[in-house]
């Protein structure tokens, strides 16, 4: 079975830290690429652990929305 999860991929100093919006699971690489890889490992070993959030994240999706602040 194939899941899909948001990620959110921030760079923070030296590091880019990657996080799943649905688990709230967080990992980090020195490149987007290893965050994201670092990331799908946490995850797997999360939901190993958590077999009862494998049906919560296949039907549970984000709205993932972007906000605009006009300072005046």
């Amino acid at each position: 079975m194939t899941y899909t999860s948001t990620a959110i991929i921030k760079k923070e100093g030296k590091w880019f830290v990657a996080r799943s919006l649905e688990l709230s699971v967080t990992s980090q690489g020195k490149t987007i690429e290893e965050a994201k890889k670092n990331l799908k490992e946490a995850v797997i070993l999360y939901l190993e652990n958590m077999p009862n959030k494998k049906k919560e994240l296949a039907r549970e999706a984000p709205l993932v929305t972007s906000i605009e602040i006009v300072r005046g």
